[in-house]
């Protein structure tokens, strides 16, 4: 697989990362003997980017990647993320008090048995914390060697631009997919402007785009999507007949649904790296030939155009309102 640059700091990374929240429990049951073959087969594809979170369990994540990369750290290219307040193993809300953003990269760098982190994400914005002290704690620890490049995920352009005046951001981690343009008007200029790459999450539409996805209320309780709003009643039948045209331009070139989501986002431009998740091999092997999908400029056209109204809001009221947007 082809690689791409994230930033201007010199962080490379293959041109699709693996996002991995899904393996601990988030959409179901994990399986972690499948988890591991498939952070596994992710490198023998050329796959080397791995996204996973404190909160990804929480922690349970990070000790996975740990465990399924000992002994090919070098391998590897690993961003976690810290900015939830996490009690009795549940995230409460955000938190990124500088006195204690050291105690949460420690504890990310144990459980996943390194002793540096390529990309270190504020995983949420904290209205109570300038961003200008967050990062000057992050650039700490880049001086120490413990973080090598800085991140932020769901920051707005004011946040992103304040954290970067501290110090040069490499990435902006969100959602971003032929279903949430969201970024287009004011994110991705800005981000261009200051050479920040772009690393969408959910780049299927959480298996939407993928032709999979099923009604909120068919999902348990304790299932991610079980509170979609674009998952529930009307707005799931509107959007998946405006998803059904990914449907047919897939089947009239013999492809998956997915693959043609996700040749979309990598058409958006060299600074964009998604990361779509997957707990299984056979999902991760279609998303990787994705990478060498060729989409014209009239099927590019076709599925803007599709796509360009979605009914409900992406996440429920109480996520929305930690995004700094």
């Amino acid at each position: 697989m082809k690689q791409r640059a994230l930033g201007k700091q010199g962080l490379i990374v293959s041109a699709q990362g693996l996002g991995c929240m899904g393996m601990s429990n988030t959409y179901g049951p994990a399986d972690e003997a499948e988890a591991i073959a498939t952070l596994h087969r992710a490198l023998e594809l050329g796959v080397n980017f791995f996204d996973t979170a404190e909160v990804y369990g929480p922690y349970h994540n990070e000790s996975l990647l740990g465990r399924a990369f000992a002994g090919r750290r070098s391998e590897v290219v690993i961003a976690t993320k810290f900015g939830f307040d996490i009690r009795d193993g549940k995230p409460v809300g955000v938190t990124s008090n500088p006195a204690g953003i050291r105690a949460h990269v420690e504890g990310s760098l144990q459980r996943l048995n390194t002793d540096y982190i390529d990309l270190l994400y504020q995983h949420r914005i904290d209205p109570q914390v300038p961003v200008e002290d967050v990062v000057g704690v992050m650039a700490e620890l880049v001086k120490e060697g413990k973080v090598r490049y800085l991140g932020l995920s769901e920051a707005g352009v004011a946040n992103i631009r304040r954290a970067h005046a501290v110090h040069p951001i490499s990435a902006l981690q969100s959602e971003f997919s032929l279903w949430e343009r969201n970024l287009e008007d004011d994110v991705l200029p800005v981000l261009r402007e200051l050479g920040i790459g772009l690393v969408p999450f959910s780049p299927l539409g959480r298996g939407f785009l993928a032709g999979n996805a099923k009604r909120a209320e068919d999902y348990p309780p304790d299932d991610f999507r079980h509170l979609d709003p674009r998952m529930q009643g009307e707005n799931y039948d509107i959007n998946m007949r405006a998803a059904g045209v990914v449907r047919e331009m897939a089947a009239a070139r013999g492809l998956a649904p997915g693959q043609i989501a996700l040749a979309w986002v990598l058409h958006q431009g060299e600074d964009i790296v998604p990361i779509p998740g997957t707990r299984r091999r056979a999902n991760l092997e279609q998303n990787a030939a994705a990478s060498d999908i060729a989409l014209s400029a009239a099927e590019l056209h076709t599925l803007d155009t599709a796509l360009s109204q979605v009914a409900g809001l992406r996440y429920n009221a109480e996520r929305m309102a930690m995004v700094d947007r």
